[in-house]
């Protein structure tokens, strides 16, 4: 019961410090008056386009897995394509696809199997960028992955930060997949945004 009684007292400290840690890590104002006055502006803004170029490191064996399964249907062992499974990661983003690159951000999301036919993921990904110019800024990912195709094509629907309003397009190509099942992925992003 003690430790039950800590928890919110655990919650409460962490939910302090972040209300007193800055945020505005991407040069861009921020809270509801600056988005506000933002948008105000808006009119007058041209689109940027901006292209990324990054590596994902997908790592679901191990000790410290990324990828974790947090569900799955009862048919989902029977099926050739694992339909109904799903899994949520916190996968690295990195400047090249070796596992000590440098990391520049995190992946982070929800994937699910989502095909009778053929292997395909669901996916619903935030890239949360950490370091260089995007740093405290995101894009966001929805759309199928078909896995199993050298090239997949799947639309940014959004972003905050730097990266508001964002629309554009991500390519990804999976660079190295093992026996074990990690994987590091190369994605190409392109995006409009003000």
């Amino acid at each position: 019961m003690g430790k039950l009684n800590s928890i919110p007292l655990l919650c409460s400290i962490a939910i302090a410090i972040l209300l007193s840690t800055p945020i505005a890590h991407c040069k861009i104002a921020q809270g509801p008056k600056a988005v506000e006055n933002w948008f105000q502006k808006l009119n007058h803004a041209k689109p940027k386009m901006t292209k990324l170029h990054f590596y994902f490191h997908d790592i679901v064996s191990g000790r410290n897995p990324t990828s974790i399964r947090v569900a799955q249907a009862n048919s989902t062992s029977h099926s050739p394509t694992g339909f109904g499974l799903l899994a949520m990661l916190d996968d690295r983003l990195t400047t090249g696809p070796e596992i000590n690159s440098t990391t520049i951000g995190r992946t982070q999301g929800i994937v699910g199997t989502a095909s009778l036919e053929e292997f395909s993921l669901l996916m619903s990904l935030n890239f949360v960028f950490t370091k260089g110019k995007f740093s405290g800024s995101t894009l966001s990912l929805l759309g199928r992955n078909t896995v199993l195709n050298e090239y997949r094509e799947m639309p940014i629907v959004g972003g905050s930060g730097v990266f508001r309003l964002a629309r554009g397009i991500a390519t990804a190509k999976t660079h190295t997949l093992s026996n074990n099942g990690n994987a590091v992925v190369e994605y190409h992003v392109v995006v409009i945004h003000y």
